[in-house]
């Protein structure tokens, strides 16, 4: 099936291209494909990954492409064709990839180990619980999103709500709030502490706190690559300078987070996925 991608993805293929085409004329052993959510959509990203892709083709001797996507959803439909051969997964991600796609955690992202999902009102609103969210609208984060879809679907299982907004950054779920669009919104408390103040005068409060932590993400291998090829790269990136494992985001040496229940939650909520859109919204 033919992909259309847009211009500036293409734009990373032929850079990609490119970096093949300076490498040495000896042949090359085979496609490397890295996955990894740009939520900005900002050309940056090459810059920030060029090393690492340079000395990943070096050390395997792989035509190496990276394939940014911009957004959870589009992510995931790279994730259903096994196409990418290495993901730098958010936790969101990454439970959709482990549990349903064979993909393989190699290392934990650079992230807040500690970071939780809350739910935030306005600070002048009475309501004290979840369950007076009942028949209200509510403002939740893209699907994929860990602190603001999986874990607030969970907590509002059994729950009917009026309508769900779907908001493309956290900061807009914000705003959502603070313009009275949506009485309440979920977010992560990093989230609330950066963009918060941003949106005076405005004042937020925190309704509901998950008293699970988020699990750091991690980087991915795919069943697109042969067993003993996959050990050969996480020899290869685990020998990384630590500047250059810093760059992109992973830890060579750390230990792979539990997932078993960032992947409970995923299961649990893909139940009543088919429901989201409709209103009233039956969270059971």
């Amino acid at each position: 099936m033919f992909v259309r991608f847009p211009r500036r993805l293409f734009l990373f293929h032929l850079l990609g291209f490119t970096f093949a085409a300076c490498q040495s004329p000896k042949e090359f052993e085979g496609n490397l494909t890295v996955g990894v959510i740009n939520y900005g959509g900002g050309e940056q990203i090459i810059n920030q990954y060029a090393k690492f892709n340079s000395y990943l083709g070096e050390k395997t001797n792989a035509y190496i492409q990276l394939e940014p996507v911009f957004n959870e959803n589009r992510a995931i439909e790279r994730l259903q064709a096994r196409a990418w051969s290495l993901v730098f997964a958010p936790p969101g991600l990454a439970a959709i990839a482990i549990a349903h796609y064979q993909y393989v955690p190699l290392f934990p992202l650079i992230g807040i180990s500690n970071l939780r999902s809350i739910f935030v009102v306005r600070k002048d609103n009475p309501i004290s619980d979840l369950k007076q969210l009942e028949g209200k609208i509510v403002a939740l984060g893209q699907l994929g999103s860990a602190t603001g879809y999986y874990f607030p679907l969970y907590n509002l299982y059994g729950t009917t709500l009026a309508q769900i907004l779907f908001a493309p950054t956290p900061k807009a779920a914000l705003e959502l709030v603070a313009q009275g669009k949506a009485i309440a919104c979920a977010v992560s408390e990093a989230e609330l502490s950066v963009y918060g103040s941003q949106l005076t005068p405005t004042e937020f409060r925190i309704l509901f706190k998950d008293p699970h932590y988020v699990p750091l993400g991690v980087v991915l291998i795919g069943p697109n690559v042969e067993r003993n090829r996959q050990e050969f790269i996480r020899k290869v990136m685990s020998d990384s300078p630590s500047d250059l494992a810093q760059e992109v985001g992973y830890v060579p040496n750390g230990q792979i987070p539990d997932y078993k229940y960032m992947i409970s939650l995923v299961d649990r909520v893909s139940s009543i996925s088919s429901k989201l859109q409709k209103k009233p919204v039956r969270l059971f």
